[in-house]
């Protein structure tokens, strides 16, 4: 009778796959409220290693962390309308507080625009104010209808970052540099997800924006996972919270502003973009545990060596955790380590002792071969780069093959049941877009002709990127 599979087979049931790994990886739970999450100490250790990545590249780009309030004064969403037309439908409100009914409802945060434009309009007096680089790392909440861990729970973690800017190209020129050198640059080189980026059409972009900026994930089942999102917020918060800066003179002029975020939706896209029907693969640069040196047995000598040999590795620059717990089977371990995707398990037994050598296991390459003992701290940070460069090889190689290009509303639903489709934006236009909505399939992005980002979104040569998406 064949052994029944740890996880539902992706090409059996993806969703299913993905719910399954999250569980045996030890990942998350769900939250007691419907919609939210329980992210679990192995879960939360990937979050952390993004977080770090990020907000170097963040501080990087001439930001500084902040914090502000979760709870918003509900007059300050109405004072601009868009914005508040965009997310009154996830609003969560709060009537009452210590027993008493309160003078004035108070919004969870869905986002920070409008309570940090209200600090922003004090903090900004003088062109030598700006420009203001503001980021914060917080949860929000939005009243999710269709919750599913890590991609849209009400509840969850993020960075998001606020700027005003003199002029509308220095505004225009942050939100591009975000955009690329912190997330493209993050998700490329750290996630080894082969993102593409490029601009959302009007019905598409943050409410209240006047552009947005977006990096779109292909999935393993072929959807989009928008990975984060980088916005001209022109002047419509400035006018609204009246954020304005003193020229040379006696006049005042309105600053241009930016908002950007990232979330823990990067870590389900982590899992969906790289995981395979073992359990997940992490990307060296990214993993928290690249290396777990494992005991087989309880034997004095091994348990020796093993420590040794992480000793030498954590020597060498390398994340490495030693498995000594022998009175687990090994080969649950074994397992347990698999399903949690650590790049590389170095296992070490009595007859390995003799030998001189030990097994070196590739959790993202695949196979395994002995490897003196002696040379692993040589030989495992270029196997780890290699492994690295694999998984965006791998995702670019999956995006090209999966990417058709097409010439009607019909074979963009064709191309969106397995893939992407590209397709001329003067083409397809928001009329088209419209009517592909009504199917269940949306325009990611666009972009120009070269794959770059273009500056309009009627400029010639436009192609928009479409897909069925999470």
């Amino acid at each position: 009778m064949a052994k029944a599979p740890v996880l539902t087979p992706q090409a059996e049931d993806f969703p299913r796959w993905y719910q399954d790994l999250i569980n045996k990886a030890e990942l998350a739970d769900n939250g007691p409220v419907r919609g939210t999450m329980v992210i679990r100490p192995y879960g939360y250790s990937l979050w952390e290693r993004m977080q770090q990545e990020m907000d170097a590249r963040i501080k990087k780009a001439g930001a500084q962390n902040a914090y502000f309030p979760m709870f918003i004064p509900q007059s300050y969403l109405t004072k601009e309308a868009e914005h508040v037309e965009g997310f009154a439908p996830e609003l969560a409100v709060v009537t009452h507080g210590g027993g008493k009914e309160l003078d004035e409802p108070v919004v969870v945060r869905p986002t920070s625009e409008t309570i940090i434009n209200e600090y922003f309009s004090k903090w900004v007096q003088s062109h030598r104010d700006l420009p203001l680089l503001i980021n914060q790392w917080a949860n929000v909440v939005r009243w999710e209808l269709r919750p599913r861990v890590f991609l849209r729970t009400t509840e969850f973690l993020w960075q998001e970052g606020h700027t005003a800017h003199a002029t509308y190209e220095d505004a225009r020129a942050y939100a591009s540099r975000i955009h690329t050198d912190v997330y493209g640059d993050f998700m490329t080189n750290v996630l080894g997800i082969d993102v593409v980026l490029g601009r959302k059409t009007a019905r598409e972009r943050f409410a209240g924006a006047i552009n947005t900026l977006t990096l779109e994930g292909m999935m393993g089942d072929g959807k989009a996972l928008q990975m984060g999102t980088s916005h001209e917020l022109g002047q419509n918060f400035a006018k609204a919270f009246n954020t304005t800066y003193q020229l040379q003179g006696a006049e005042r002029e309105y600053v241009w502003q930016t908002s950007w975020g990232v979330s823990t939706r990067m870590v389900g896209g982590l899992i969906m973009s790289h995981g395979d029907d073992s359990g997940l693969r992490v990307p060296p640069r990214l993993a928290a545990v690249q290396v777990v040196v494992l005991a087989i047995k309880g034997d004095d000598a091994v348990l020796a060596k093993v420590r040794e040999i992480g000793a030498q590795l954590e020597a060498a620059g390398v994340r490495v955790v030693v498995d000594d717990r022998t009175d687990t089977p090994f080969g649950r371990r074994a397992v347990d380590w698999e399903l949690k995707g650590v790049p590389l398990r170095i296992e070490v037994g009595p007859r390995d002792l003799e030998n001189g050598t030990a097994m070196l296991v590739r959790r993202i390459a695949g196979g395994k071969e002995p490897v003196a003992t002696d040379s692993l701290a040589t030989l495992v940070p270029g196997i780890l780069e290699e492994d690295q460069a694999l998984l965006l090889r791998q995702s670019r190689e999956r995006r090209e093959a999966r990417t058709v290009d097409v010439a009607s509303i019909e074979e963009a639903v064709e191309a969106a049941a397995t893939g992407w489709g590209r397709i001329s934006w003067a083409d397809l236009g928001p009329e088209g877009e419209a009517k592909l909505a009504e199917q269940g399939v949306s325009v990611r992005c666009i972009v120009a002709a070269d794959g770059s980002v273009p500056a309009t979104d009627d400029q010639d040569g436009n192609i928009a990127i479409v897909a069925r998406a999470y």
